[in-house]
This record gives C-alpha cells, structure tokens and sequence, in this order.
C-alpha cells in the first residue's frame, strides 16, 4: 500500500522553476496559444497559476520571451505579477521539436471579471455604479502602466481582469501586448497585422481599425481605449455591445466599423447616464477621435464627484 501511495505521488506531474518544485493540481484556463494549470509549491502547499506556452518555432520562443520582458517592464498592482519563468527545451520546426515556456503567476481564487458577470446576468443584479467606476479606474490605472512603456494590451476583456480581494481587479494575459505605435506602410505589413489581431485579439472586444487595416496608416494604442469602452458596457450590462451580433451571426466587423449607438432599451437601476456618454467617448469609430489613456482617466475622476 505505501509503494502504491508512493508510486502515485511519484508520477503527479510537476516543474522546478528557480529551485523550487511546483505540482500540477488541474487545468484552469486554456487559449489559443497557452494554457494555465494550478500548481501547489512542493515546500509550502502554497497556490500559484503557471502560464504554460508552447513554441514550436524560434518566432514563437522570441515573441513568449517578449511577453516576460514586458511584465519585468511593469510594476503595478492593477496589473498581474510574473513571480518567476522558465524555457524548457528548444524549438526547432526543422526537425518538430518544441520547448516550453513557463510563466509563474498568482492564483486569484475569485476568478475573473467574465465569470462574475455572467453570475450576476443570471442573477439579474447588475453591478452598482460606485462598484462599476472602481473597477474600470483600476482598469484604466494598470492600462496606463502598460501604455506608458509603449506598449498595447490587445486584447482587454472581463475573461483577462482577475478579481483580487476587496474590491480589487487585475489585468492579466500579456500574450497578445505588442508595440503601441505600428506604422503601416505596405500591404503586406498591413495584412500580417490584421491576421494577427484576428488570431488574438477577441472580436467583440476588437477596435474596428483591426479589421481592416489600410495601407498606408497608423495603429496606436487607442486600440486599447476601444476594447476599455466595450469592457465598460460589459461592466454596466453584462456583455459588451457586440456579443448579441456575434451570438446572432452578423458581421461583428461591419457592426464595429458602424459605431455603438444605442444602449438597452430598459437599462440597469444602477447605471448613470453620464457613464453611458463615458462609454459613448471611448466607442468612437475613428481611433485619431478617442481619447488617450491619461483622458479617460480625467473623466472618471469627474464622473465620481457627480455620483
């Protein structure tokens, strides 16, 4: 019996990162070009989540090294934490060989922003406006810290901000952050950039200028202020505006380019006007016409001494 035991506990799976031994507990998260497992620290029993990507190529390699050195880039409390990191084998596509990257994170036991969310949906009890205003400055506070290295989130959502103890929110997943200014000048360079946004920025939350990218031109981080307004619907009524076009199977990318210009007809007890002219500002189809981080910032403090 204790060989059994033994043999068992033997054969969980578990990385050493640092010197230290974490074991797998479960799946927790699972994307397009990661996954994340729960790990327990072999000393201390301690939580932790562990980003795991796989490269098959050196291009893949070099753009998971990029996402760690922007996270060394970045010290804010809104912004989620890479504790340490480790490259596990070498990718070679020549001869089909792969290596790992793994990215050591806190465990936040409440789960995202996405799943309250879709709690509270069913629930019919929508956020109240002082909670929404709280959330969304963090939000933007840790947004503010990613654009001032000069560098885009991507792919902001409720499913990428973690919900911390005492009202606090993080933003996490870094795996689609890449430079804030992108000067298109071919349409080549034009056609990899919007491949790449349809790969990893999610659709209803995507700025219209990332559907069809024109040449010449340039892509900024008010890409960002896009996704944040769509988070903010999302905040006061529990989806962003453009899930119903997808869910109906309309073009999410001619719904985009046309502008958000309604809000629900019977709208939540909690939300206030004049979030919804925030939300309005920040929906605007023309990127050169939003505001910038530091703006958006501005307004909710001028929203909070009216509610």
């Amino acid at each position: 019996m204790l060989q059994r035991i033994f043999s068992v506990f033997c054969s969980r799976e578990y990385y050493d990162i640092d010197g230290k031994r974490y074991f797998v507990r479960e799946l927790i998260g699972q994307g397009g070009f990661s996954t994340v497992d729960l790990v327990s620290e072999a000393s201390s029993d301690r939580l932790y989540a562990l980003k795991k990507i796989r490269c098959h190529s050196t291009e893949d390699e070099q753009a998971a090294e990029q996402e760690i050195r922007y996270h060394k880039q970045i010290n804010h409390p809104s912004v989620i934490e890479c504790l340490a990191f480790r490259t596990v084998g070498s990718a070679d596509i020549s001869s089909n060989q792969t290596s790992l990257v793994l990215l050591l994170l806190p465990f936040y036991k409440y789960g995202s922003l996405q799943t309250l969310l879709e709690k509270r949906l069913l629930k019919k009890e929508p956020l109240s406006d002082k909670l929404i205003l709280n959330y969304f400055q963090q939000i933007c506070e840790g947004l503010a810290a990613i654009h001032v290295i000069g560098v885009a989130h991507r792919d902001l959502k409720p499913a990428n901000v973690l919900l911390a103890p005492n009202d606090r929110v993080v933003i996490m997943d870094l795996g689609s952050a890449a430079p804030a200014t992108v000067e298109i000048t071919s349409y080549n360079a034009a056609q990899r950039l919007q491949d790449d946004a349809a790969e990893r920025c999610s659709m209803t939350y995507r700025a219209p200028e990332l559907f069809n990218i024109q040449s010449p031109s340039t892509i900024d981080e008010r890409t960002d202020i896009w996704s944040l307004g769509c988070l903010l619907y999302a905040l006061c009524y529990y989806k962003s505006p453009f899930d119903e076009v997808f869910e109906r199977g309309d073009s999410v990318a001619l719904a985009a380019s046309s502008g958000m210009n309604h809000f629900p007809n019977s709208t939540s007890p909690g939300v206030n006007s004049s979030v919804n002219d925030l939300i309005s500002t920040l929906l605007v189809v023309d990127p050169k016409e939003r505001p910038f981080i530091a703006d958006v910032l501005s307004s909710i403090e001028a929203l909070k001494g009216l509610l």
